[in-house]
């Protein structure tokens, strides 16, 4: 890992990491639909004759896949990993404990409130221990 977030910093990174989330997951779900009808339009059609509409359909569907991976590389840039295109699940790598974790985040959540071990993924998450809330001195 390279750099490493603490859950302070993963919070205050996730307005910008939830607008590239969200274009992420839209345009994903775009892809599907556009990949989805290619093939079956492709399937019923000769392949001796090329169908304008096919051609439209893949050409969107290259576009779309280009614009995620733009996306993709620049959630990268910040060192975070992006694991599932259609969820919007993403890791931020932390020190936790003395050891690396992944603090993992998931479009529709408000903020950073789950990690997982290096080598546990989604299915392992845990949540992170509840932050100490200052209270202020009671006075008689």
């Amino acid at each position: 890992m390279q750099q490493l977030y603490t859950v302070g910093h993963a919070n205050a990174t996730l307005p910008l990491v939830r607008r590239i989330v969200e274009d992420i997951v839209v345009n994903h779900q775009r892809w599907r639909e556009r990949v989805l009808e290619f093939d079956l339009l492709a399937s019923s059609v000769r392949a001796d004759a090329p169908d304008d509409r096919a051609t439209q359909l893949e050409r969107q569907a290259q576009a779309l896949a280009r614009d995620i991976d733009a996306f993709e590389r620049e959630l990268a840039a910040l060192g975070i990993a992006l694991k599932d295109r259609r969820l919007g699940l993403i890791d931020f790598p932390a020190m936790l404990d003395g050891r690396e974790v992944w603090l993992c985040w998931r479009l529709g959540e408000p903020d950073i409130r789950f990690y997982h071990e290096l080598d546990a993924g989604f299915g392992g998450r845990k949540p992170l221990a509840a932050p100490v809330e200052y209270q202020s001195p009671t006075h008689p």
